[in-house]
This record gives C-alpha cells, structure tokens and sequence, in this order.
C-alpha cells in the first residue's frame, strides 16, 4: 500500500479567509487557495484546478503505461481535466471530470488509440475515485 499526504491549512471566515496548500514532496508549499480563487478570479489555486491537475496526470500516466504494453510507447500526450462545480441543493459537488487529450504516438490507428484510452480512463484511479461523470475527448496525432 502506498500513502501519498497532502495538507490545508485555513484562517478567517469562508468569504475573506484564505488558506495554504503543502504536499509531502514539497512541490506544492504553502501555496495559497481560497474562496475568491475557487468562485472568481482571485490568486492562489482551488481545489477543482488540483483535481483537474490530478486527474490529467494520473490518466497521462495510465494510458502512457497501457500503450507501452500495447506495442505503442507515445511520444507524448497532453491532458487537460476540465472539472465542473455546480450547485447542487444546498451546496456544491464536483459533477463532471472531461479529459481532452492529444497524443502522439507512431504506428497507432485511432480505433486501437480510442480502445486504450477508454480503458485509461475507465482504470486510472482519480476516475475511480471520482463519484462524477468523465467523459473525454481523445485525438491521435500521426
């Protein structure tokens, strides 16, 4: 078993607190979040944009792993997660997960390419920890 830690620190009030973001690898130190970043245009990151990140490298890695076992180790892939955060009753949830994805990699058709990128979307853990739709959009570059 593998354990991966991440930390938040919050001060204030929902509205004017703000708070800071440490991962154990220390890529992330004290990094600033808070409400202005997550609902406007404010410094500092948020969660979604964290999860967005996660998810896009988590798949990255997932199909880059795949197509290696499949005969096609690609060149490169570039992921983008965009999350949605709606309203939902009282509160908000996460409800949405879209991946778009551009790859290269010589020698794939894109019917083999769509296959496995499917089956990295279906099987990288950030989409299975995710209680969200993912969809994607997968583009194979010759």
């Amino acid at each position: 078993m593998i354990v991966k830690k991440g930390s938040a620190v919050w001060k204030g009030s929902f509205k004017e607190g703000e708070g800071s973001i440490s991962t154990e690898t220390g890529v992330l130190s004290d990094a600033p979040y808070g409400a202005k970043a997550r609902f406007e245009d404010g410094r500092g990151t948020n969660p979604e944009e964290l999860i967005g990140a996660a998810h896009a490298a988590c798949f990255s890695m997932a199909l880059s792993l795949m197509l290696s076992e499949a005969g096609l180790p690609p060149e490169e892939i570039r992921t983008t997660a965009d999350i949605t955060l709606e309203k939902v009753g009282d509160g908000f949830a996460i409800t949405a997960s879209h991946l778009t994805v551009v790859a290269t990699i010589p020698g794939a058709d894109q019917a083999k390419f769509d296959d496995i990128a499917d089956q990295a979307k279906a099987g990288c853990p950030v989409s299975k920890l995710l209680n969200a739709k993912i969809s994607m959009d997968a583009t194979l570059q010759s």
